[in-house]
Order: structure tokens, then C-alpha cells, then sequence
């Protein structure tokens, strides 16, 4: 039984079950031709330009994308107009490097196989829900170790990757849209969130380096996320930490100089490219679009029936209670905690489309799920009453068929992508037969 709850065998046995969902989703007959669509094919495209066309003014969109696959892509414009005219994609490149030794491997199998290397054809769209389940992998598996920083224990630790996985919209954007930025991001923040907290416990310069690198890739896959520095506080665990972490940045400055160097080169890869395209080194690739820090939707973004995170996948809440026994052995920590998610809310629900257009639940949270999974990861280790052990599992469990059940709902339409109601939630509430749509 012990092998079969270690945390390591189920992340195997979760990546297991993904895969065969998602080769069942995208992988038969003419399937795969719908993996990226929207904001993902804004996010791959960044691929193709580089590598086949060598045009970062995206002009292949009309005579490839648009000419050829028009009837099988979500009809989706995904450039913006600089400045100085030019064409350029509306997307951060992010999402793109880190798929990038997915799609070379699928160029180089496109080539042998004499099908089309037009960065569009079968095995360029396969490979990315491949790249999807390769970061699921990375972020479960540091998830794993971050918790065991904390002194989680196996069962508990387990029992938290189940629940964050499947009951929560992570599943969803690995499996279903894989193609959008989420997943990847979460990897990444995960293994930021176990070098941090590893360099509080340590102060090794490598974990300082690392840490340093790798904010550099969550600003490029979506700059909103480097967010994430405002939780150093909770994984200092203290004040006093806090401020002997800072002071051992002088022992580390070597660390800390090459670490903000490797920040800057990832990030002036989205410089490079606009320098390219536009001549400029940086654009502002939205437009009129923006935040309203004046105006946010804190409530709607975590309870509405539109696209409130803990009515769709209450699984964030649940976590939640962990905060209590958080609360009860640090109680700087549970502050710094209670912060944080009240700032990444504010900012987020913020944003003028606080619902995030098309989306399962607020998408945008899946990146801070670490977060949510110590939370869990509190409450399942301090529990220690068989009753109250019983009752969270159980509780536990009936979120994931919740949140399996409205991921279906989602999938069918009977859940609208960005028009749901209190009237027409609990109108498909528990139904499986889609005609209730």
C-alpha cells in the first residue's frame, strides 16, 4: 500500500491517465487539427515564424493557417499592429521556448515522414500535448518536493497532488487546451516556488541562481505572473528569515549577479524579437487593452457564476482550511499567505476582461496552484482524528467529481465558455445528458 500511495507513483500514475485522455481527445482521425486554438495558436506561432518562415511579422497566418487549415482552426487573428505599423504577435514568445524541443523533434519526424513541414501539419499539433504532459510531470514532481520542504508527509503529499490535479482547472488546461500558457507556467512557478523556499532553508547560491533563471521564464510565458515574488515573505516562514535571506545575498553575489544576467537574457528574448519585427526594442502588444486597478472584480473573479474560481473548481477554497492549522504554528506565515492571495486576486481580477474571455473556471489562478497545494498540504498533515481524516477525503473526493462533471459540462457547452448565469448554472447542475444544454 506504501508504494502504491508514495508520492512519485501516483504523479506516474496521474501523467498515465492524462495521457490516455488526451490522445483520446486529440488524437483520432481529424482531431488533432484542433489543439491549438485562440490564444494558443498566438502562443505556437512564435515556432513556425522562427524555424520555417523566418517572418516575425507572421504574414504566414493568411497563406498558410488561414488558406489551408481555415476550416478546421478556430478563426482566430492572434497579431496586433505596432506602433510603426507592423504586424507582430499579440502573445508573449514564452509558451513558445518552452514547447521548443517538442516542436523540433516533431519537425525533424515531419521531414522523415514526407508529410507537410509546415509547422501546422499532424505531428507539429501532437507534439504539444506532449510538451502539456512533460510540465504537468515537472510541476507535479516539484510540487512533490516542495511539499516535503514543508515536512508533509507521503500520504498527505499524495493525497494533495490527486486533489489539485483532478480537482481542480489544472487537468482541464493540460489535457483539453494544453496549447494555452497555463500549464506551463504552472511547472515553472512550482519549481520557482522550491528553489526559493529552498534558499531560505540553505542559502545556497546555486538555489539563489536557479530561482533567479527561472523568473525570468515565468515573465515571458505571462509577465502577470511574476507576481509570484510577493510569496518570498511566506516561504521565508518569518521576519527574521526574511531579513537574514536578504543579508546573505552579499555571501551570494556571484549568484545573485549571474542569476539576474540569465533573468535579462530570457526576458530580452521578447525584446529581440520585437527589435526584429518592429525596429523597437519593447511594445506594448494590446492595445487598449489593460488593467483598471480603480475598478477590480474581486468578488466576481472567486464566486461569481460567470467565472468564479472557488463555484467552478472549489477545490481553492478547500485548500483553504489549511490556513487555519497554518495560522496555528506561524502566524507571520499564514499572514504572508493570506497576503499574497489577497494581491494576486486584486491584480488579477483587475484586468479589463477579469473573466479571461474563454475559459474552465479563472484560468489564470492554475499558475499559483502551488500555493494552493501547501495550503492542502497543511490541512491533510494536521489532521489527525480518524473521523475528521475521513470526513476531508470524502470531501476531498466529491470536489473532484465536481470538478470532473462541470470539466465534462465545459468541454460539451452545456458550461458556456464566457456566458454562464445563475439561471443557466443551476439548470445543467449535475446533468450529464448534453442536450441539457
Amino acid at each position: 500500500m506504501k508504494k502504491i500511495l508514495s508520492p512519485k507513483s501516483i504523479i506516474l500514475l496521474c501523467l498515465a491517465i492524462c495521457f490516455i485522455v488526451t490522445t483520446n481527445i486529440h488524437w483520432g482521425k481529424n482531431k488533432w487539427r484542433n489543439i491549438i486554438e485562440a490564444d494558443a495558436k498566438g502562443y505556437y506561432a512564435y515556432l513556425p515564424a522562427v524555424f520555417i518562415y523566418q517572418d516575425l511579422n507572421f504574414t504566414f497566418y493568411d497563406s498558410i493557417e488561414k488558406k489551408k487549415y481555415y476550416d478546421n482552426f478556430l478563426v482566430y487573428d492572434y497579431r496586433a499592429t505596432a506602433p510603426n505599423g507592423q504586424r507582430i504577435d499579440k502573445y508573449y514568445c514564452g509558451t513558445a521556448v518552452a514547447q521548443l524541443p517538442f516542436f523540433l523533434a516533431a519537425h525533424a519526424l515531419t521531414h522523415i515522414t514526407g508529410n507537410d513541414a509546415d509547422g501546422f501539419s499532424r505531428f507539429y499539433l501532437l507534439a504539444i500535448t506532449l510538451a502539456a504532459l512533460f510540465y504537468l510531470f515537472i510541476g507535479l514532481l516539484f510540487i512533490n518536493k516542495l511539499l516535503a520542504l514543508y515536512g508533509v508527509n507521503e500520504k498527505a503529499r499524495s493525497i494533495s497532488i490527486v486533489a489539485i490535479l483532478f480537482g481542480s482547472n489544472l487537468f482541464f488546461y493540460s489535457v483539453c487546451e494544453m496549447g494555452m500558457s497555463h500549464v506551463y507556467s504552472f511547472a515553472f512557478v512550482a519549481m520557482f516556488c522550491f528553489y526559493v523556499k529552498k534558499y531560505f532553508l540553505q542559502y545556497q547560491s546555486k538555489d539563489l541562481f536557479i530561482s533567479m533563471a527561472l523568473l525570468g521564464m515565468i515573465f515571458l510565458i505571462r509577465p502577470v505572473n511574476v507576481l509570484i515574488v510577493l510569496a518570498i515573505p511566506f516561504f521565508a516562514g518569518s521576519i527574521s528569515e526574511l531579513i537574514s535571506g536578504f543579508y546573505s545575498l552579499k555571501r551570494n553575489i556571484k549568484a545573485l549577479v549571474s542569476g539576474v544576467i540569465a533573468m535579462l537574457l530570457l526576458v530580452g528574448i521578447q525584446s529581440l524579437i520585437y527589435k526584429i519585427s518592429t525596429g523597437q526594442f519593447w511594445v506594448y502588444s494590446y492595445g487598449e487593452e489593460g488593467f483598471n486597478f480603480a475598478d477590480p472584480h474581486f468578488m466576481d473573479i472567486l464566486f461569481s457564476y460567470k467565472k468564479g474560481l472557488f463555484l467552478y473548481t472549489p477545490v481553492y477554497l478547500g485548500s483553504l482550511a489549511g490556513m487555519y492549522f497554518m495560522y496555528k504554528k506561524n502566524k507571520f506565515q499564514a499572514a504572508a499567505f493570506f497576503f499574497f492571495l489577497v494581491i494576486i486576486t486584486y491584480v488579477l481580477s483587475s484586468w479589463w476582461n477579469w473573466w479571461y474571455g474563454g475559459s474552465f473556471s479563472s484560468r489564470v489562478y492554475v499558475e499559483f496552484i502551488p500555493l494552493f497545494s501547501i495550503a492542502l498540504g497543511f490541512l491533510l498533515q494536521s489532521v489527525q482524528q480518524k473521523i475528521a481524516k475521513l470526513s476531508i477525503n470524502v470531501v476531498l473526493v466529491l470536489l473532484i467529481v465536481l470538478c470532473q462533471l462541470q470539466t465534462y459540462q465545459y468541454r460539451y457547452y452545456m458550461i458556456h465558455w464566457e456566458n454562464m448565469t445563475k439561471e443557466k448554472y443551476w439548470d445543467v447542475f449535475l446533468k450529464f445528458d448534453k442536450k441539457a444544454q
